[in-house]
């Protein structure tokens, strides 16, 4: 085959009970391969109880039996069997046209790490999609996924998409079902890999199929609406947690030291004890919020620059001293507290400002301590699961 490409691209297609299109699809895979000027393979990633199998040997793919664990785990199970520089991934139910791969492959050509493909910009054939996909599902979910992750996708679900071997490997797919979809978009903007999207055209399924949302009842499609948002949301530790326990941080900080001496009063409001310990719960509540997004963003590593910098503020020296120093700055003020209590014959008067931040502060001392030894505990233990 003459070349325009000197790249070798693996078509993969997760396949279960696909015999009345997998023999049209794999010649669409074919003449796309042709049209693109590159050599590949076709791998059928096949769980099927028909003859799907037989029929995709027959017209010359590689067929590879797993059992039909999810979508995503059939591209899980697909990676140690791949050849290719680029991937390309799919549905074989003839919705998607794989006789017109060429603008992937130009793109991964580019530069582009992944490739995705775009119906809502494409063309869709009439009675493919239907309207409460079309109109509220996609567009949903994908405003939902670009809101968190800052991305620019416009069809969040579609099927066909493409990518190097390499991005492949770095997004490490981990997710089983439907969820996939969304998970290697989210690690795509995490990874900061170089994107871009394609149209396509989407076809209604051929007479005598019916598409797996079908046959797996009405509910099929909302679950895996569902299923894509549980990992959205799983991977967004930034947008829950970091920016709003950041301004938790600060605003509390700001009440709880504005009204260290006391009550204020200020054009006839008063901010009083109350005000007070809002301030010390907006702290204490942001300052757990930042600390469960910098595990989170340890444990996914998704920003090593970033984790090397939290592995010196946490280390286990600067962390228990970090949070010593906290404890004793608070320590004075709740001893005064106490000592007061006790000369007032065990009787609780009034509770100055200065006991409360005390409280506060040694609080956050106890946390960042409690905190610095989960981290570097949660730090050890995936230094040795990556060094085996």
């Amino acid at each position: 085959m003459n070349t325009n490409s000197n790249k070798f691209v693996s078509i993969v297609i997760p396949a279960l009970n696909e015999q009345v299109t997998i023999g049209e699809f794999i010649e669409w895979c074919k003449e796309g391969l042709q049209k693109a000027g590159v050599a590949g393979e076709i791998l059928i990633i096949d769980s099927s109880t028909d003859k799907t199998a037989e029929i995709a040997e027959l017209h010359g793919a590689k067929v590879i039996k797993v059992p039909p664990w999810g979508l995503g785990q059939a591209y899980i199970d697909a990676m140690p069997y791949i050849k290719g520089d680029y991937v390309i991934m799919g549905d074989c139910d003839l919705t998607y046209d794989f006789r017109e791969i060429k603008p992937f492959v130009e793109k991964l050509d580019e530069g582009y790490d992944f490739v995705m493909g775009t119906r809502m910009r494409g063309h869709i054939e009439p009675g493919a999609m239907p309207p409460l996909h079309r109109y509220f599902g996609i567009p949903l979910t994908t405003f939902i996924l670009n809101i968190l992750y800052g991305s620019h996708y416009n069809d969040i679900h579609c099927g066909m998409r493409a990518m190097t071997i390499g991005a492949l490997r770095r997004i490490n797919l981990e997710s089983s079902s439907w969820e996939y979809a969304a998970e290697m978009l989210l690690k795509t903007a995490r990874l900061h890999l170089r994107t871009i999207e394609v149209p396509i055209k989407f076809y209604k399924n051929i007479e005598g199929r019916l598409s797996h949302h079908k046959r797996a009842g009405w509910r099929s499609p909302w679950i895996a609406g569902w299923l894509n948002l549980k990992v959205i949301f799983l991977y967004a530790p930034d947008f829950f947690f970091m920016k709003p326990g950041v301004m938790a941080i600060v605003l509390g900080l700001i009440i709880s030291l504005f009204l260290f001496n006391g009550s204020v009063t200020i054009h006839g409001i008063t901010f009083s004890l109350y005000w007070q310990l809002c301030g010390v719960f907006l702290t204490i509540l942001g300052y757990s919020a930042v600390q469960m997004a910098i595990l989170s963003r340890v444990l996914c590593d998704f920003m090593p620059g970033k984790e090397l910098l939290y592995k010196k503020i946490f280390s286990y020296n600067k962390g228990t001293i970090l949070g010593l120093a906290l404890f004793t700055v608070g320590l004075p003020f709740l001893i005064q507290f106490v000592l007061q209590y006790i000369n007032n014959n065990f009787q609780l008067s009034r509770i100055s400002g200065s006991a409360i931040f005390g409280l506060l502060t040694a609080t956050l001392g106890l946390q960042t301590f409690t905190f610095t030894l989960l981290f570097n505990l949660a730090v050890n233990k995936k230094a040795h699961h990556e060094s085996k």
